[in-house]
């Protein structure tokens, strides 16, 4: 079993003080894996598009630096959304850092719509699919994928093949969405028996009198598709317990992916 906490909250500030309580209270509490939502180490997207690149190189920067210090004092793995720059281009990317080590998972399927076209701010290469990132804590095996990139079979299929337990999926869930997300995560949670953690953001974005409110609603849900802990629209930290031997009791008892390994791929 392994302990995990989602921090749910806006966009932090220069000030590293707010992590550090957190890190301090999750740490007393025997957690193994803190993860942070979408847009929390860097502005919004919306916001990033009208910030000089040096800016975005500074914050992003400064909060890597702030995280690794936490996760070496307090002995922490942290699992981070953060927008790396090179050069004059700027990738959306997902850091997992220990206290030794920092490793990089670049989203692969980048949101393109009309009013929100990370595809075409981001430099992430378009290519064939690949794993997401996978690693193991406690014997519990644990990827990590981007928000949008819940919508793909791809991934799923892989984190069944290489036998993943639990999902984390940080988020920037916003508009009336609240439904929608809450029904696929748990849906996934059930057809591939794993638990998904998702973390998402919250605050608020105004555009042209629009506002995109970013509704919180971090939640766990197990591999049999029930939401065991969620949080409201409030800033906050959950700390939830994830068992392997759930995962395995849920995999024997719906048999979904027995079925598939019977039938040879054509």
């Amino acid at each position: 079993m392994i302990q995990v906490a989602a921090l749910q909250t806006a966009t932090l500030g220069m000030d590293p003080g707010a992590l550090e309580h957190y890190f301090k209270t999750a740490a007393h509490k025997g957690v193994d894996v803190m993860v942070l939502g979408e847009y929390v180490l860097n502005h919004f997207f919306k916001e990033l598009e009208k910030m000089p690149l040096a800016m975005i190189k500074d914050q992003s920067n400064h909060h890597l630096g702030v995280i690794r210090n936490l996760a070496r004092r307090y002995e922490m793995v942290v699992v981070a959304p953060l927008v790396q720059v090179k050069g004059k281009r700027c990738y959306k990317s997902i850091v997992k850092v220990t206290p030794k080590t920092t490793h990089t998972y670049y989203q692969q399927i980048l949101i393109d719509y009309g009013h929100w076209d990370e595809e075409r701010f981001f430099a992430n290469e378009v290519k064939p699919l690949e794993d997401p990132m996978i690693f193991t804590v406690k014997n519990t095996r644990i990827g990590i994928l981007a928000g949008f990139e819940l919508h793909f079979n791809h991934f799923f299929d892989r984190m069944v093949a290489r036998d993943v337990d639990l999902l984390l999926l940080p988020t920037a869930s916003t508009f009336e969405s609240h439904n929608r997300w809450r029904e696929i995560i748990k849906t996934r949670a059930f057809l591939h028996n794993l638990y998904i953690l998702r973390v998402n953001r919250i605050g608020e974005y105004v555009e042209k009198e629009i506002k995109w409110k970013f509704y919180g609603d971090s939640m766990l849900v197990n591999p049999s598709g029930e939401v065991e802990s969620a949080l409201d629209e409030r800033e906050a930290m959950m700390i939830v317990s994830v068992e392997r031997k759930k995962v395995k009791e849920a995999r024997r008892s719906w048999g979904f992916e027995k079925q598939i390994r019977r039938r040879p791929a054509t």
